[in-house]
């Protein structure tokens, strides 16, 4: 992955006028476009601590409120339904995961107000993805945490693991996303040096470890994801019956 530095492009409208007192409707000017990009891959040291102190306002051992939800589901993604931010599918390709999702609330007296912790898998990997709400956004809105694996091992088998979180990100209220990412070395350049960051990935992979914990998504995800294929098997079979009539 390329390094990205932030840039600020500010992009003005030019003026033309038939005369020197003649100036252009209000309705023809521009607003200033400002576009920022983040860079995960080796974020400043400014923003290194800001993903170091939103980590430890997280809490070590989470109490929760009696209100909670569970859902798990299938989507499907096809090449006509494109996605802003995600590559395009090629030409006929459908994206197919099942998920499974579980919230809980937060009493009134802490910083955040809830946690949902999802987990889903495709044909080719498993991604689990861990986002705690602020209370009261002033400042920081939220904190993502996610981690990912090939799907070629079973959700138990990811789950009874320690998987290394591979992204942590911060959305903040009026200002853009803070957020670090592990990064591989594009074709033909080296590996980005990310050793300066293994702090904040250790606190990120720790939060995620407490809170797979606190939440029963080593037991629970396993068994909605069996639900689900049991549904989608019992679907099929129904569908051969009728085909075979």
């Amino acid at each position: 992955m390329l390094l990205h530095k932030i840039l600020i492009l500010t992009a003005a409208t030019a003026l033309v006028s038939s005369a020197p007192t003649q100036q252009p409707p209000v309705s023809a000017q521009q607003p200033p476009v400002k576009v920022s990009v983040l860079n995960v891959c080796a974020p400043s040291a400014d923003e290194q601590k800001e993903l170091s102190t939103a980590l430890a306002k997280v809490p070590g051992k989470p109490v929760f409120s009696a209100d909670y939800e569970v859902s798990r589901g299938h989507s499907t993604l096809d090449a006509s339904t494109p996605i802003p931010g995600m590559q395009p599918l090629p030409a006929g390709a459908v994206s197919a995961a099942d998920y499974v999702r579980v919230r809980r609330e937060f009493p009134g007296a802490t910083l955040f107000s809830n946690v949902q912790y999802s987990f889903s898998v495709d044909a080719t990997n498993m991604v689990e993805t861990l986002v705690l709400r602020m209370r009261e956004p002033k400042d920081l809105m939220q904190v993502s945490i996610e981690d990912s694996a090939s799907s070629v091992a079973s959700a138990a088998a990811m789950l009874s693991a320690s998987t290394p979180v591979s992204r942590v990100r911060l959305e903040r209220f009026g200002k853009s996303s803070v957020a670090l990412a592990r990064c591989s070395g594009a074709e033909g350049n080296p590996a980005t040096d990310q050793s300066a960051y293994e702090p904040i990935f250790r606190a990120a992979s720790s939060i995620m470890e407490r809170y797979r914990d606190a939440l029963g998504a080593r037991k629970m995800v396993p068994q909605e994801l069996a639900h689900l294929r049991a549904g989608s098997s019992a679907k099929a079979a129904g569908g051969s019956k009728k085909n075979n009539k």
